[in-house]
């Protein structure tokens, strides 16, 4: 049974990171038809009419009751489905080419980041082998980033606003992954379904500001179907079965073990854009390799750490 449950987690974490590692370039394509709000609102938006008749079919109707939590799902949806969306794909699409790389590396940057946060939010200063992990994993980020050009800094004022946006959506996912052990006794279905409505209604409303003060063009009919296979592949797998089998396989591996597949996130991109064409450069290779090391150092650490607490608890109860 723990053999199944062992392969079962790892191919639903597999198959959530390759998805999210295929999901930028191919949202590369789309996004050169196609405004980053209005891609992301209807994303998202058929996701979530998906995610209804799911939930609806295995839970019914008292499964939409937000059981007096509704500002806590409205602000998680929102991180989720409206500034990680919206700023992840605003990002990648100002940096062109570049950003599709650099928005993979920053979602490889995920644990890390809550490192961070969790340092300024519970005031708990991290061990010392996170801080090392945290500043090689950064260096990493930082080659990937500028490619090894010192031309990079040049041009800072129009990278910095780019990735500026990529860290936000970086942040908002985490802080929405954080949030959901606050919903322990829902259904992983049933927090997805809720979130992903709320923050798809808040989509809705800054896309309709947008458009109503002219800052962003009302898509056409056939804008949107001219992006059909693009906008298909990026709702069933990286929307729909990347964020079920993401919380379906951290659930059956546990957090520690799941976060190493998100090392293949950045080696799909690679891989996916090296068929579209695009030439991979050292840097980006090197950077990408210190920043799944420091992932995998981190966890190796993190391990030690637990066995070692673990070791000293038994301890001390024998001696009682």
């Amino acid at each position: 049974m723990v053999k199944k449950q062992l392969i079962l987690g790892s191919l639903f974490c597999l198959i959530a990171s390759m998805s999210w590692g295929a999901m930028f370039p191919v949202a590369h394509i789309a996004l050169q038809k196609i405004d980053p709000f209005y891609f992301s609102f209807i994303r998202y938006f058929l996701v979530g009419i998906i995610l209804t008749v799911m939930l609806l079919m295995k839970e019914g109707k008292s499964a939409f009751k937000l059981e007096g939590r509704g500002k806590a799902l409205l602000l998680l949806g929102t991180m989720a489905f409206t500034v990680y969306n919206m700023c992840i794909f605003l990002g990648q699409d100002l940096m062109g080419e570049p950003g599709t790389v650099a928005a993979s590396i920053m979602e490889v940057m995920m644990p890390m980041i809550s490192i961070m946060i969790l340092w300024i939010t519970k005031k708990t200063m991290p061990k010392k082998y996170m801080l090392t992990s945290v500043v090689i994993a950064l260096i990493g980020a930082f080659l990937v980033i500028t490619n090894g050009k010192l031309t990079f800094f040049t041009t800072a004022s129009q990278n910095l606003f780019p990735l500026f946006l990529l860290f936000v959506g970086v942040v908002g996912w985490v802080i929405y992954s954080m949030g959901g052990a606050q919903f322990k006794e829902w259904s992983i279905l049933r927090y997805s379904t809720l979130t992903c409505l709320l923050g798809s209604v808040v989509s809705l409303v800054i896309v309709a500001v947008l458009s109503i003060t002219g800052l962003v063009p009302v898509p056409t009919i056939e804008t949107v179907l001219s992006i059909k296979y693009e906008m298909a592949f990026m709702v069933l797998l990286p929307g729909l079965a990347a964020l079920l089998c993401w919380n379906a396989g951290i659930k059956l591996l546990s957090p520690l073990n799941g976060i190493l597949f998100i090392n293949f996130v950045p080696i799909t991109t690679f891989i996916v854009m090296a068929f579209q064409g695009y030439q991979i450069s050292i840097y980006e290779i090197a950077g990408t390799l210190l920043v799944i090391f420091a992932l995998l150092r981190n966890n190796v650490y993190q391990r030690g750490s637990m066995t070692k607490t673990s070791a000293i608890g038994k301890a001390q109860l024998n001696q009682t």
